[in-house]
């Protein structure tokens, strides 16, 4: 029994000093070195940054002309290619942008709305907003219904009763400029009437209305639905460029808080970049934009949007062209209602100019 006992030990043995060899012929991976006061600590700023790649900007986009614009830019972003993540929101009308932007807890960095309620805003907020880009040289029409061809000129407009969206916003301040400049008093010699784009285009359709002034899409698709009772008489872009102002009418501003300008100034450039790039595009590639704008819902349908686009008059101004591209307009405002740009005319420091 004892003999029995010696023997599985010294097997045990055996077994324990094999193991050990064949371990001694592994690789053995050494434990890392820990960091010694010797070595200096890595700070804040050697830290790689992720802006922008990555960056989430929360954009507002007001649907319209302005959402036209910005059609491949979104597409680019939901796809994944784009430099920032934009987490997008189409606005209806300015008043949720300018919620969006000054609400104590904001929920947009930057947002794109009517260049009237751009300039309000700043002043409102003492310079809380800036204006980092424009765009859309106008996109209001004068229409014609029930086949009528008796409009060539603004002064045809005299006695009219004139239909028109924007009430107290830019196209009425375009409008009653216009008329002025051609020597129509805006309250004599004809009649303004202001409703919504789409109660205008029913009142177009039915005969009820015989003229109106209403913006692309909405002057688009009006043409569109009344299969030639409806007809585009006058473009108010060109009337506008032949009084010679000095000035574009310009109705679209890309706005930003001013402190997210400071805080995120790379995002801020990529932004303005794809911008830039989705108005070529949809500029020049209209087939392919109209279907990208009528996946968004900014038009009914892609054959509205493709006629749309090339009304939109779209552009791209950005840093030190802005200012007298835009200020002239900006004057013409004060004007005609000191209120429409916020009681008093801008400062250059509303111009992003990085």
């Amino acid at each position: 029994m004892k003999l029995k006992k010696l023997s599985a030990l010294l097997l045990a043995l055996c077994m324990v000093f094999a193991l050990a060899a064949c371990n001694n012929n592994e690789e053995v991976t050494p434990s890392p070195s820990p960091v010694t006061s010797d070595e200096p600590s890595p700070s804040p700023d050697d830290e790689p940054s992720h802006e922008p790649q990555g960056e989430t900007v929360r954009l507002g986009v007001l649907s319209g002309p302005t959402g036209i614009g910005a059609a491949k830019l979104m597409s680019d972003s939901d796809a994944g290619t784009t430099a920032n993540h934009y987490d997008y929101t189409i606005a209806a009308d300015n008043t949720e942008l300018v919620a969006g932007l000054t609400n104590a807890e904001p929920t947009l960095d930057i947002a794109t709305m009517a260049s009237n309620a751009a300039v309000n805003l700043y002043n409102k907020t003492d310079g809380g907003v800036k204006i980092i880009a424009l765009g859309t040289l106008g996109v209001l029409h004068i229409l014609e219904s029930g086949g009528g061809t008796s409009i060539h000129s603004v002064s045809d407009l005299a006695g009219k009763t004139i239909w028109s969206a924007g009430q107290g916003a830019n196209p009425e301040y375009v409008l009653r400029y216009i008329l002025e400049q051609n020597g129509l008093d805006p309250d004599k010699d004809v009649t303004i009437l202001f409703a919504e784009a789409s109660e205008i285009t029913q009142k177009l359709m039915t005969g009820e209305a015989e003229v109106a002034m209403l913006p692309v899409p909405a002057a688009t698709a009006a043409i569109l639905q009344s299969e030639g009772q409806i007809r585009a008489a006058l473009d108010v872009t060109e009337e506008w460029n032949g009084l010679n102002t000095g000035s574009q009418l310009i109705m679209t501003a890309v706005v930003a808080r001013t402190e997210y300008l400071e805080e995120h100034p790379e995002a801020v450039a990529a932004f303005l970049a794809e911008y830039e790039a989705s108005i070529d595009y949809v500029s020049h590639n209209v087939d392919e934009a109209a279907e990208l704008v009528a996946s968004f819902g900014i038009t009914p349908s892609a054959a509205i949007a493709k006629s749309a686009i090339p009304q939109c008059h779209l552009t791209y101004i950005a840093g030190a062209d802005m200012a007298p591209a835009i200020s002239g307009y900006f004057s013409i405002l004060y004007q005609a209602d000191p209120t429409s740009v916020g009681g008093s005319l801008p400062d250059d420091a509303i111009y992003y100019v990085p």
